[in-house]
């Protein structure tokens, strides 16, 4: 991957352009989409058939090439199965959908149907978070996904995040939850850091600045796994530790669930086969919000 291919650096290059152009050209949204040429509504990884004819399910896809270039070859066990573009709409309408998509009111899932909310605000607390419905506190007191924070009102000195995620009843609890930030230093220089705001059980960020995993329940052999580790739901109100109110700045969230099969593992169960080395037979899915811009 080249440097320039991640949204999170594109968000980041958007606060420098601004400083240049007044304008920031990317202030865009998070959804997720399949980048298949199958036609089907395959993006989970129990049914993944692949990006396109030549790589449908059998017991030798794993031996034929997604693509061949001059830059390498790319193995079809190398292809993700994804995703899907959740849509915060007032109703099921088209033009309401669309409107939602202009605001930028929208998230990513890399497959499972999770609920997520990320509202910032100057004023949210923590029994903010022990509130059954988040978005009606988040809609009166901040703005939602896609929006740019107010300026701050008097006696407010740091930005505040209500953040929540609900599991897919049919996939993995929820490992996690992080606020991703990007900043410009006093040089411009790009920066970025991934803060852990709130995760299941008992685990304690250790003194090099981690969190632990939150652990395997993975049965690579049948495919499955067991929702004994991770929480269904997870909510929290952070504020930014390392504010600085001269700071142009980006956030988003990041609700990452427990490690569940991956396609690779559904796919040597079904045809009893044995795949080669470093293929990876797990993975932890995850879904990404539309940011919310700070500037000074």
């Amino acid at each position: 991957m080249l440097q320039y291919e991640y949204a999170r650096t594109g968000l980041q290059l958007g606060l420098q352009l601004e400083r240049e152009v007044v304008v920031n050209p990317y202030k865009f949204g998070m959804i997720g989409s399949t980048d298949s040429h199958t036609g089907l509504a395959t993006a989970e990884e129990e049914n993944f058939f692949g990006k396109h004819s030549g790589t449908e399910p059998s017991p030798v896809r794993y031996k034929h090439p997604m693509a061949a270039t001059s830059n390498g070859r790319y193995e079809s066990w190398d292809m993700a199965s994804s995703g899907y573009a959740a849509v915060w709409a007032t109703e099921n309408t088209r033009q309401a959908i669309f409107d939602a998509m202009l605001r930028r009111e929208t998230y990513a899932t890399t497959g499972p149907r999770m609920i997520v909310r990320f509202f910032g605000g100057w004023g949210f607390t923590a029994a903010d978070a022990a509130n059954r419905l988040p978005a009606n506190i988040g809609y009166k007191r901040g703005v939602p996904m896609g929006a740019d924070l107010p300026p701050a009102p008097p006696g407010a000195d740091v930005p505040t995040f209500l953040v929540m995620g609900l599991k897919d009843p049919l996939s993995g609890n929820l490992d996690r939850i992080q606020i991703v930030k990007g900043w410009l230093d006093g040089e411009g220089e790009r920066r970025e850091k991934v803060y852990d705001v709130v995760w299941s059980g008992d685990r304690e960020i250790g003194s090099d600045g981690k969190l632990p995993p939150v652990g395997n329940t993975v049965d690579v052999a049948n495919a499955s796994w067991t929702n004994t580790i991770g929480a269904p739901e997870l909510i929290t109100v952070w504020r930014d530790p390392d504010f600085d109110p001269g700071v142009p700045a980006v956030y988003y969230a990041r609700v990452i669930e427990i490690p569940t099969p991956r396609w690779t593992a559904y796919e040597a169960a079904r045809f009893g086969i044995t795949l080669p080395d470093g293929v990876p037979m797990t993975t932890q899915e995850r879904a990404y919000t539309s940011p919310i811009w700070y500037t000074p």
